[in-house]
């Protein structure tokens, strides 16, 4: 009933697609022509090519291309916000005194050699029988797809700007879709002589190492071939599918479990297997407005199997893992239907809607650019190690790829149980290489922790370096000690010479427990590594005096020799779901190659995307998350597929602004990209506490989605780091009046992103200068947030240890203290404060810290961060 009721408020509200502001961004453009350097004639030409109305920011987003003489320069398209009636701002990207550049207004070679000219250029086949289906304009064509395109072939006549020189070529823009959905090329054919001048792809391919439909295409997915047609079904059954259900990354980070109909009434009124917005639903199986989904083993990207749910809309597959993936493809299809659908229903929410281009096949508001919902291809069979995302223009459907993943072999096991108690429960754990491996028979003790009397270089009493003073208690007991400072195969030994019967190592970063290595001829018992929270837990529960039984045992879980299947990743499906969604937001739904440039940051949307969506209550800023990490055979911390973690530890995740450099592109550049604002979204969580209610919540973390969504509409074509940036703050000022703005910009400036930082040519991923610095009424330290009930403001902050304490009242003699994020002091000293004072801590590492400052009647805790 409720979707009903949605749906009613949907038909009987007058919505207005095609609002006419041409003249007022004709006004702004002639008011404020020479703030752009523009020349009169290079703004009689322009046109609205696509706008929307953003609910969060209450505006107007609307997308404008730069003509001449009726032909459009590519990528010229520029982002306007119209708020009240006015135009708020504008991000021009027009070309100046744009007679003097262009070279012809006429081409020399037809579309239909351009076409042949892309093919030779692409390497590709001739095409054959190749026919003009449609003219769209006196300059804009479609063409059969000859047998080299799974698409009908759009042909335009565009004016390509020469990075180089600047000038305009006149040039045919079309685009290929390979036979085996690999590449989905963007080419510009020089139409004078028939050079190829660029070459993009609407496929992001995701393999991390180094069938969507034309508007005008001769069959309409809105329509379906015999072996599809459906017939309306009169009843509403309640849906119902097993998958491993966000907020989970995937099968190693819990059961699958059997969910009742998830769909959401706002974005998806009619339920999941709908198309035609007539209540009842349309298919039985994983198709419906929002996606497809289908297995493709031979790769040829035709109509596969679906999972079939019945009348009653049951998707009850078992996985029963691990097995081999041939075993559970049902099972695989509906988590990706799943994911497709839930990344559909929360992106509407967060303004990714119809008339900002989403993926439908029907729009139930009546906005442009339907027919576009996802192919979602299942353990896809041309490939292995990987997963794609061709995203072409709004009308034209997308296709999404999933590969199977090499067998990982060893794996985290769930090799711990505690046996009472709170804690009480299955822990992974990983084993290691020299000691004697786990068996099939169970090690059952109660657990101590090791304590040692620091008599050597470490500090830590629980690390078991030094000399054991706890020893009779260790005896016939399983050995708790912690990661650090002397080798594993010293902690085992000294554990073992004091009669342990086995060793947990205690992980001491927030990744994924490693397995051991070093030389244990002389050892005889057992030893595993286990994660630091579980560890922290264990030893907290231990030192405050509980009693923990606990059983090691080689349960077989720890080996797995089959191949991983990329659809139960859910990171990674809503990985390539989000470069669908960064694709058609920047620049507008129109607008395909606006991420296409070396410094542009649709990787790292993409895995902010699948770390925000999988965030739990509980979880920390300084926990370590990977992209990937079930696909690879790792634990929730791994590495995953990045240079580095995600994490706001800097001893975990160093990346600033600088890194782009040296990183590959665009993994490497995305994923420095999404550390800040992975960041930004913490302490935004901090201001305004976690939500774990995607849809409706208010916590930082949906404000951080917002933001980076609303960011996307205002940035400009082919985006730089700084565009970005100020894209996130623009997008706060005008949903929130700037109310989060010196939290966005500490977040930035501590990793390089700062006020004073020089983006140079997005263009280029080397030219740019970090910075740390924020602006004057931002600096605060970074836990202050503008305070006034805090004593002391620490600044600068971010700090390269040069610090200065101001506070507001005479305090006199002060002890300022500096402990590092394992409660570790590494720095005190003695001032006096009056007013402000100085310490120097240029000494200290990089890295997150915690400051202490204690006068007789006052004291603050403040983080500190070192760079």
């Amino acid at each position: 009933m409720k979707k009903v009721l949605y749906l009613l408020i949907i038909l009987t509200v007058n919505v207005s697609f095609a609002q006419d502001y041409s003249n007022l961004v004709k006004t702004y453009l002639q008011q404020n022509r020479s703030q752009h350097s523009l020349q009169p004639q290079d703004i009689t030409d322009v046109s609205i090519v696509s706008q929307s109305f953003s609910k969060s920011l209450q505006a107007d987003n609307i997308y404008v291309e730069q003509r001449y003489q009726g032909i459009k320069v590519y990528n010229s398209t520029s982002p306007f916000v119209i708020k009240d009636g006015a135009v708020y701002s504008a991000k021009i990207s027009f070309t100046e005194n744009i007679s003097a550049k262009v070279n012809s207004t006429t081409p020399s070679i037809s579309a239909v050699s351009a076409i042949g000219k892309a093919a030779t250029a692409l390497g590709l086949q001739s095409p054959t029988n190749l026919n003009l289906i449609e003219t769209t304009s006196d300059h804009s064509y479609i063409f059969s797809n000859g047998s080299i395109s799974l698409e009908n072939i759009p042909v335009e006549l565009v004016y390509q700007k020469m990075e180089d020189t600047g000038a305009l070529k006149l040039a045919w823009d079309l685009s290929i879709s390979l036979l085996d959905a690999s590449h989905y090329y963007s080419v510009r054919i020089d139409a004078m002589t028939g050079a190829l001048l660029e070459t993009m792809d609407w496929v992001v391919s995701c393999n991390f190492g180094d069938e969507a439909h034309s508007h005008a295409s001769t069959k309409s997915i809105l329509e379906a071939t015999k072996s599809d047609a459906f017939m309306p079904i009169a009843t509403l059954a309640n849906a119902t599918y097993r998958v491993f259900p966000l907020p989970q990354l995937g099968p190693h980070d819990g059961s699958d479990q059997l969910i009742n109909d998830p769909s959401d009434a706002a974005a998806s009124p009619f339920g999941w297997h709908d198309i035609d917005g007539v209540a009842g639903e349309e298919f039985t199986y994983t198709r419906g407005n929002n996606v497809i989904a289908q297995e493709d083993k031979n790769g040829n990207n035709g109509s596969g199997a679906r999972a079939e749910g019945g009348p009653t809309l049951t998707f009850d597959f078992p996985f029963n893992l691990p097995q081999d993936p041939n075993g559970f493809t049902d099972g695989s299809i509906t988590n990706l239907f799943y994911m497709n659908n839930m990344m559909h229903d929360v992106m509407y929410h967060y303004g990714f809607d119809e008339a900002s281009g989403n993926f439908q096949v029907k729009n139930y508001t009546g906005a442009p650019g339907q027919g576009d919902y996802v192919f979602a291809d299942a353990q896809d069979g041309s490939g292995m190690n990987n997963a794609n995302f061709g995203t072409p223009p709004d009308g034209s459907a997308p296709r999404m790829q999933m590969y199977l993943w090499t067998a990982p072999g060893t794996v985290l096991g769930t090799f711990l149980t505690v046996n009472n108690g709170p804690l009480s429960g299955q822990y992974y754990a990983m084993d290691s290489n020299f000691a004697p491996p786990l068996t099939t028979t169970p090690i059952t003790a109660d657990l101590v922790v090791v304590e040692d009397d620091n008599s050597g270089p470490s500090t830590d009493a629980n690390d078991g370096c030094d000399n054991i003073t706890n020893g009779s208690d260790i005896t016939g007991k399983i050995a708790v000690i912690r990661r650090g400072e002397c080798n594993f195969t010293v902690k085992v030994l000294n554990a073992q010479n004091e009669g342990a019967i086995a060793v947990i190592i205690v992980n001491d970063t927030p990744t994924d427990p490693i397995s051991m290595g070093g030389n244990g001829a002389q050892i005889t018992i057992p030893a595993v590594m286990i994660y630091k929270s579980d560890g922290e837990a264990i030893i907290a529960s231990l030192l405050n005096g509980d009693t923990i039984n606990a059983t090691l045992v080689d349960d077989g879980s720890g080996t797995d020799n089959f191949r991983r299947d990329g659809d139960l990743d859910n990171g990674i499906v809503a990985h390539e779901y989000g470069h669908g969604v960064s694709n058609r937001l920047t620049g507008g739904r129109l607008s395909a190659g606006c991420l296409q440039n070396q410094e542009q940051m649709g990787e790292g949307w993409s895995d902010y995307l699948g770390f925000i969506l999988t965030m739990k209550p509980g979880d920390t800023r300084f926990d370590a998350r990977g992209t990937g990490t079930y696909a690879l055979g790792q634990g929730i911390a791994g590495a995953g597929l990045r240079t580095n973690p995600y994490s706001s530890d800097f001893a975990v995740n160093d990346f600033t602004y600088n890194d782009i450099k040296t990183q590959s592109v665009p993994h490497g550049v995305g994923s420095v990209w999404a550390t800040m604002l992975w960041d930004l979204t913490w302490d935004l969580i901090d201001e305004h506490g976690f939500d774990a209610d995607l849809y409706n919540g208010t916590g930082g973390n949906n404000i951080s989605m917002q933001l980076v969504l609303d960011g996307m509409k205002l940035q400009p074509c082919s985006p730089g780091f700084i565009d970005g940036r100020d894209a996130i703050l623009e997008a706060d000022l005008i949903a929130n009046g700037g109310a989060n703005r010196c939290i966005i910009w500490r977040a930035f400036a501590k990793r390089g992103l700062g006020l004073s930082a020089v983006q140079g040519s997005s263009n280029s991923r080397s030219d740019g200068t970090e910075a740390f610095d924020v602006p004057v009424d931002c600096i605060l330290g970074t836990a202050d947030n503008g305070n006034t009930e805090n004593n002391f403001v620490v600044y600068p902050n971010p700090s390269n240890g040069e610090i200065t304490i101001k506070s507001r009242v005479d305090v006199g003699e002060t002890t300022v203290s500096i402990f590092d994020m394992n409660g570790r002091k590494v720095f005190t000293q003695q001032i006096e404060l009056h007013a402000t004072a100085n310490v120097n801590a240029s000494q200290l590492n990089t890295g997150i810290y915690l400051m202490q400052i204690e006068s007789a009647d006052r004291s603050q805790t403040t983080k500190l961060i070192i760079n």
